[in-house]
């Protein structure tokens, strides 16, 4: 599945997506001061190997606000992107055990089982952030940036829970 991300004018970014289907609707995705947040669900879904928004669209899924949301392991990534979001944008990252009982106690608080996530695990989420933060910050307004997400990662591994 192919991902570009385009770097808006005004308020929004965009998301194209193209999956062994073919390419869908563009996705506005609101400015937050640091990358997208669906480029976040790629770095979380790449990284984790379990299926999440991007993963559910590029199973045949809705690429819809509400996609997924009925699925357990769809919430489960949704609190890790929303996590990962929380930190970048604090500027500095949290202990791991602190960063992990904040995704934990994220999970419990809305009813959703968490991913099972060590600090190797951890690690990657954050050099691949700071890899992609860097690169979208270079990218100039009407820019793009292209990743892909291979299917079989997005797709196929099940996730565990703690």
């Amino acid at each position: 599945m192919r991902l570009t991300f385009t770097k808006g004018r005004g308020k929004f970014d965009r998301l194209d997506i193209v999956t062994a289907g073919g390419p869908l609707a563009p996705i506005e995705c609101p400015k937050q001061g640091i990358i997208p947040h669906d480029m976040v669900h790629f770095i979380v879904e790449a990284e984790v190997a379990t299926r999440g928004f991007l993963g559910g669209i590029a199973a045949g899924g809705d690429a819809g606000f509400a996609a997924g949301t009925d699925n357990p392991h769809h919430r489960a990534v949704e609190r890790l992107v929303e996590t990962v979001q929380a930190e970048a944008w604090a500027g500095a990252p949290t202990p791991d055990a602190d960063f992990i009982a904040l995704y934990v106690v994220t999970c419990e608080a809305r009813g959703d089982a968490p991913l099972a996530l060590d600090a190797a695990m951890l690690a990657a989420i954050r050099a691949r952030l700071a890899d992609l933060t860097a690169r979208w910050l270079v990218v100039p307004t009407g820019g793009s940036l292209v990743l892909s997400l291979p299917e079989q990662r997005a797709s196929t591994r099940p996730p565990t829970f703690v």
